[in-house]
């Protein structure tokens, strides 16, 4: 079923709940307007999000927003060095049963929800990391042989501090590849600093309300998947993808000096799922350029990596995927 088939009144109130969504958390969480709708596009796109910012700026208020606004179930991980796997994912304890002998029974960790804030990711080491990458990929855990169904809508928000590496632990490529979107929350400017100042220390502070259910994200994001794309476009995407991989043979020779990775396969998934959330935010029924240049700096953010060359000569990869954009999607 596409959506056009899809019944107006139904439609009509999941779009109205969704702008209601995006409404309220713009207010409570003031100054971040574009961070918030990423958010909310990772949301019903069915993918996770990496936030990137230095502290104090609103990381996890948003977060704690959504869930607020979603009444999805919430959980928080403190990422440290000392965490270990199984205290994410849960593990088989011994418990005495009714006859008093002992029996392996699955504990389920923290993983076990609908909303996962991984709070400053990059402090836990690479093991510890790993444990999210079958969670995020196929919404399970497998443990002790058995494998457990997460609950759904399941969606997970790191965080991660860009300014202090001492103690840290780099994502690799094939964790943060699992990320729909890197979305980078800078500091407010002085208006908007200001605004918040008055917002937060008075007396009154603005309260979040719940304003959609995870009943909805869930028809949601079945509705974004039945959002039409032209074949010309699927076309367009697959070229600017294959563009800025070095070692393909039509990538330019700015790619192929500067570039160590492009965009993957499921980068390409993830740009085209995120353009069709971006027009079923918009009210659109089918997917435009337009979609895919608003989300294109954040799927390629995390996923187009300078090599050496690229690092001396201070390419900015956010203007070199524009340029690809312009040759390619943006013709349409």
């Amino acid at each position: 079923m596409t959506i056009a088939e899809t019944d107006a009144e139904m439609l009509a109130r999941l779009r109205g709940a969704l702008t209601a969504t995006l409404q309220g958390m713009q207010t409570t969480v003031i100054g971040q307007q574009s961070a918030v709708r990423l958010l909310l596009l990772g949301l019903i796109s069915g993918g996770h999000v990496l936030l990137e910012g230095p502290p104090g700026v609103g990381k996890t208020l948003m977060v704690r927003s959504l869930a607020t606004a979603t009444g999805l179930g919430f959980a928080r991980v403190q990422f440290t060095p000392d965490l270990m796997p199984a205290d994410i994912t849960g593990a088989n304890v011994l418990v005495p049963d009714a006859e008093g002998r002992n029996r392996l029974e699955f504990r389920p960790g923290p993983i076990f929800t609908q909303l996962l804030l991984a709070d400053e990711i990059n402090r836990a080491t690479p093991r510890t990391q790993s444990a999210l990458l079958e969670a995020m990929q196929e919404g399970t855990v497998t443990a002790g042989g058995a494998t457990h169904q997460l609950p759904k809508p399941f969606f997970v928000l790191a965080t991660q501090n860009p300014i202090e590496m001492e103690g840290t632990y780099t994502l690799p490529e094939a964790q943060t590849d699992r990320f729909l979107f890197r979305i980078d929350v800078a500091y407010p400017d002085q208006a908007t600093l200001a605004g918040i100042l008055t917002s937060t220390t008075g007396a009154t502070q603005a309260v979040q309300q719940q304003s959609i259910t995870p009943d909805d994200i869930l028809a949601l994001q079945q509705l974004v998947r039945a959002v039409p794309i032209a074949p010309e476009m699927v076309d367009a995407i697959a070229r600017l993808v294959l563009m800025t991989q070095p070692d393909s043979p039509i990538a330019t020779d700015e790619v192929r000096r500067n570039i160590r990775f492009g965009l993957s396969p499921r980068g390409a998934q993830a740009l085209v799922m995120a353009a069709k959330a971006h027009a079923m935010v918009e009210g659109r029924n089918h997917v435009s350029s337009a979609d895919v240049r608003a989300v294109l700096p954040a799927i390629s953010a995390h996923r187009l990596q300078l090599n050496f060359e690229g690092r001396a000569n201070g390419i900015d990869t956010s203007a070199l995927i524009a340029a690809i954009f312009d040759k390619t999607v943006g013709k349409l």
